[in-house]
């Protein structure tokens, strides 16, 4: 195993994706709730903060790469995460995309000659040629990147508050005096609703768990709050601070270049542009890498298909990027590149992967309660941050409901495809019962179709499946076949117990076995004794003999005197 990532490098690469919110959210902010935007910035940090001991506890539990899709796909049905999984890919679109068109958005301040929306196709394709090269993300350019985007930010404050002190307090008298539209506690709910935006790229860490050292991970949840706590509200006060509500909208593409060429002069303008494009190419960098790893994991568990698994020279899943770049170009020209529709598309989605993700700590708290965990949040602090959540949810949809309809137009085929592999053995039994009465059956097309969709279906169902169980009872062996039932298109199970050489299997449960069999004559349960330890060395050694992956293996949640962690199983999963 290659060397891991320590809390610098770890919070690099995802402080350069929620950080680089800061460039586009006080703008969004500002022009919902007005003068009172600071205000709405803040009410999110709180959010956010209650969001870390949620994420802590569900990644402490489960620490695999996967995020929402991994803390339901070990805690509820498959589908559900499959759900998840689908709305995380689109969120990685739609911050692709917002970070492409603003990365070209700044750079445009200098060249003022550069086509926005075909130069932010060049720039995605860029990025998917080099993730097809195997170029992913550095923690060494990460950290660099991060460090030179903190830096430009305290200066780009340290010249505003210089600004504003030395020029009065005018505008900001005069932006606290105009009216808002309606009361404002609609303005300031509806800029928290916008706002929301400010804390996407919160779940990158839990996508990477795996590549950080011990520890790590809740260090990183902290200093993303940290950051977007202390920027996030304090730049768009002083955007209200030293320029005009109206030039605000006026400017919103690249309002804090606006706010440097304001306070300084075109330097401190140049500064920001460049730090602009710099973190903001690394955002981009984050969504395909991060993309890539959730689309190979749904691929391998038979959610995606398969075909998209095939690898290049480069030993990269080049179809996988391929795909994620035409998605990410297709959202571009539906949305004209235009930012509100974009950051509306984006919000609900990383909303909706963020409720389903409160909605998985609920199912760790009930179903998996005996699976060890560093932290544990509150019951009314989860309540809380998902009613939260679910609020901004609302308000977005309430302020743009056409923004919500682009959403749903991309979430409905992402889900079609992904349901459609899920319950393919029943598509295709129905096809073939349709195609029987629609065709005569001496017809060649119908042999044809009969024979290969016969073939499918074995295919299909040949997929073997292990549960590793240790003195397991009938009622626990049949909740595992009916879980295998409801979530996995496969009639072969294998339940191993491993035993020391003195031991013999019980005959308890080899008369179990013999009951399941009856039970459910569908499905073809083997019981298989294993003479060993049950370690991750055994499970590695039993996948290779049986040529059955790793994350095809189930196991029951283990307690607190378990002697291994669960991401040293591998891609074991938790179904009971």
């Amino acid at each position: 195993m290659g060397k891991k990532l320590n809390q610098l490098e770890a919070t690099a690469i995802c402080g350069n994706d929620i950080s680089s919110s800061c460039l586009y959210v006080s703008a969004l902010a500002i022009g919902y709730a007005g003068q009172y935007a600071w205000i709405s910035l803040l009410m999110v940090a709180v959010v956010l903060f209650l969001f870390r001991k949620i994420y802590g506890e569900v990644v402490g539990a489960l620490p695999l790469n996967g995020g929402a899709y991994n803390a339901l796909l070990n805690t509820t049905k498959k589908s559900t995460a499959a759900t998840a999984a689908a709305l995380t890919v689109l969120s990685y679109m739609a911050t692709a995309v917002i970070s492409a068109s603003e990365a070209i958005h700044y750079v445009s301040v200098f060249f003022e000659v550069i086509p926005i929306i075909p130069a932010t196709v060049v720039l995605l394709l860029v990025f998917m040629c080099l993730t097809i090269l195997g170029i992913g993300e550095s923690s060494k350019v990460a950290i660099g990147i991060f460090i030179f985007h903190l830096v430009s930010l305290t200066i780009l404050c340290a010249f505003c508050i210089s600004y504003f002190f030395t020029n009065g307090f005018d505008v900001l008298i005069n932006n606290f005096e105009t009216p808002v539209e309606g009361s404002i506690t609609m303005a300031l709910f509806f800029g928290f609703s916008a706002a929301m935006l400010g804390i996407s790229g919160f779940e990158s860490s839990a996508n990477y768990v795996e590549e950080q050292q011990k520890g790590v991970f809740p260090k990183t949840l902290r200093n993303m709050w940290i950051v977007v706590s202390v920027f996030n509200p304090l730049i768009a006060f002083l955007a209200l601070a030293i320029i005009p509500i109206p030039t605000v909208a006026e400017n919103q593409e690249a309002l804090l270049s606006f706010m440097g060429e304001t306070s300084s002069g075109n330097w401190l303008s140049v500064l920001v542009g460049v730090d602009a494009a710099l973190v903001l190419s690394g955002a981009v960098l984050t969504s395909f890498v991060g993309v890539g790893g959730l689309m190979e994991r749904m691929t391998l568990d038979r959610i995606l298909p398969k075909p998209l698994l095939r690898k290049g020279s480069r030993k990269t899943s080049y179809l996988i990027y391929t795909l994620f770049f035409v998605l990410c170009v297709s959202i571009l020209f539906i949305t004209a590149g235009d930012l509100r529709k974009l950051a509306g598309v984006y919000t609900i989605a990383f909303l909706s992967v963020m409720v389903l993700f409160g909605v998985g700590n609920i199912l760790l708290k009930i179903k998996r309660s005996r699976l060890p965990r560093p932290e544990r949040s509150s019951w009314i602090a989860l309540i809380i941050a998902i009613i939260a959540i679910i609020a901004a949810i609302a308000g977005n949809i309430i302020l743009n409901p056409s923004y919500f309809t682009i959403f749903i137009k991309y979430l409905i085929p992402t889900l079609a495809v992904v349901f459609f592999m899920l319950y393919r053995t029943q598509i295709i039994k129905i096809c073939m019962q349709i195609t029987k009465k629609i065709f005569p059956e001496n017809n060649k097309l119908t042999y044809w179709i009969y024979r290969n969709s016969i073939s499918r279906l074995e295919k299909i169902n040949n997929q073997q499946f292990v549960f590793f169980t240790h003195h397991h009872d009938v009622a626990t062996l049949n909740k595992v076949l009916q879980y295998m039932i409801d979530n996995e298109p496969t009639r072969r199970l294998k339940i191993v117990s491993i035993l020391k050489r003195e031991e013999h299997l019980k005959a308890e449960l080899v008369k179990d076995i013999e009951v399941l069999n009856r039970a459910y004559p569908s499905i073809e349960v083997d019981l298989i004794e294993e003479v060993g330890v049950f370690n991750p060395e055994k499970i590695s050694q039993l996948s290779k003999k049986w040529n059955i992956p790793t994350n095809f293996m189930f196991i029951g949640a283990p307690g607190e005197e378990f002697p291994f962690s669960i991401e040293e199983l591998g891609e074991v999963r938790l179904v009971i």
